[in-house]
Formats: C-alpha cells, sequence, structure tokens
C-alpha cells in the first residue's frame, strides 16, 4: 500500500472503526461511532471534524460520516496491519484465536511497511485472518467473503463457516470447544422458531448453539465455499 504521512493512533483506530461500521450498516452516525469507540460524543464530534479537515472523511452534520479515498486506503493499511499480525501471532507463536485480536490491536499502529511485507510472505501472502476477516492486500483490495448468518440457515442444509465474529474472547473460546472455526463444514439439523437454539452436526460431532451466537457466524454454502 501506498506509504503515508504519520498520523496519530487515535486517528487510525477512528478510521479503522467507520470503516468496518460502514461494510457493517452503510450509514456512519456520530452516535454509533462512539458507541463503537466507547468514547464521549463531543470527543467523536471533535475529532470527526478534525478529520474532514484533513480531507480523511466527509462529514455533513445530521447526516453521517463517510470515508474519502484517503481515509479509506489508510483504514485498510491498519487493518491490513491487524489481520495479518493476528494470523501471524496464530499460525508462528501458537496463541490461542481468543487473543489475538487484543494484541494485534496494541501492534497494528507500531509495525514498519518493511515488517507488515515480511509477516505477509513468511505466511505465503494470506486472504484472510484466523477469525475467517479478509486481509487487504498491499494495493488496497479487500474481497470480502460470501456469507451469511448461520441463524438463517435452513435445516437439513450444509454450510462452510466463513467469518466468525472476533470482538469477545469469551466467545470464541467457546466456539472453540465446539470446534466452529472458519472452513469448518457444519449443518443444520434442526432450529426452533423465534431465535431459539440450534442443533448441529460438526463433523461426527453434535452441539447446540443459540441464535444470538448464530447470527455472529457467516456461512456459506458448500457449493459457494
Amino acid at each position: 500500500m501506498t506509504e503515508f504521512r504519520p498520523v496519530s493512533q487515535a486517528v487510525e483506530d477512528y478510521l479503522k472503526a467507520i470503516y468496518r461500521l460502514e461494510q457493517r450498516e452503510g450509514k456512519v452516525t456520530t452516535t454509533a461511532l462512539a458507541l463503537a469507540l466507547d468514547v464521549a460524543a463531543p470527543s467523536v464530534t471533535a475529532m470527526v471534524k478534525r478529520l474532514h479537515a484533513m480531507r480523511l472523511v466527509r462529514y455533513i452534520r445530521y447526516r453521517g460520516v463517510v470515508l474519502t479515498a484517503a481515509g479509506r486506503r489508510m483504514a485498510l493499511e491498519v487493518i491490513r496491519h491487524h489481520r495479518l499480525l493476528e494470523l501471524y501471532l496464530v499460525e508462528a507463536l501458537g496463541l490461542p484465536w481468543d487473543q489475538v485480536h487484543a494484541e494485534a490491536d496494541r501492534l497494528e499502529h507500531v509495525i514498519s511497511e518493511e515488517l507488515e511485507e515480511r509477516i505477509a510472505e513468511r505466511l505465503g501472502h494470506p486472504v484472510a485472518d484466523p477469525h475467517g476477516d479478509p486481509i487487504p492486500t498491499k494495493a488496497g483490495q479487500v474481497k470480502e467473503p460470501p456469507g451469511f448468518p448461520l441463524s438463517e440457515l435452513s435445516p437439513g442444509t450444509a454450510a462452510v463457516i466463513q467469518r466468525v465474529a472476533d470482538q469477545d474472547p469469551a466467545k470464541l473460546r467457546y466456539l472453540a470447544t465446539l470446534g466452529l472455526f472458519p472452513q469448518v463444514r457444519v449443518t443444520l439439523l434442526e432450529k426452533a422458531p423465534f431465535g431459539g437454539p440450534m442443533s448441529l452436526a460438526v463433523g461426527e460431532t453434535r452441539c447446540t448453539l443459540g441464535g444470538e451466537l448464530a447470527r455472529q457466524i457467516l456461512v456459506a454454502p458448500v457449493e459457494a465455499a
């Protein structure tokens, strides 16, 4: 990716959060940004105005925040660092997948472009991190994996896990005990109505998963995967 002038960790954190909210919700409000970053609303408004002045976002009061092309490239650079670090920590250092998100959050702001490239080469230029999140290319391109929430799978249907939300270490530890990792094939056996628990076949074993947790796992039909 293109190198940029140094910016603060706070700026990078805001750009990354805006990108993620754009991907998930489309429109990014200052209220949603405050919740995502656990920051007071006045502080968010002040930072967004600063980012607007830096031409990294476009901000229209009452209408939300949008990344500019420069802001998007910078956000993807930080996300590339983060996801490469997560995979490196798992593959090379053997850290559990529930611990690497917090570690990568601390390291993503300080690694050099040379170290980033060495990590990518060591890992074979991977396309996804341990949780299935796509790793942006050095050129700033990112290909989102196909998928829909596991909670929407129909009984009797097989699918392959594509992506697992990585924000909650306790949930990741629990999913690991069930064998629910990216690229694992699952078959929905039964599903209770109104968002109730689901019975799954995972290889030769069976497990039960709550509806809320199932919504945080993206799957794709076997043929698409």
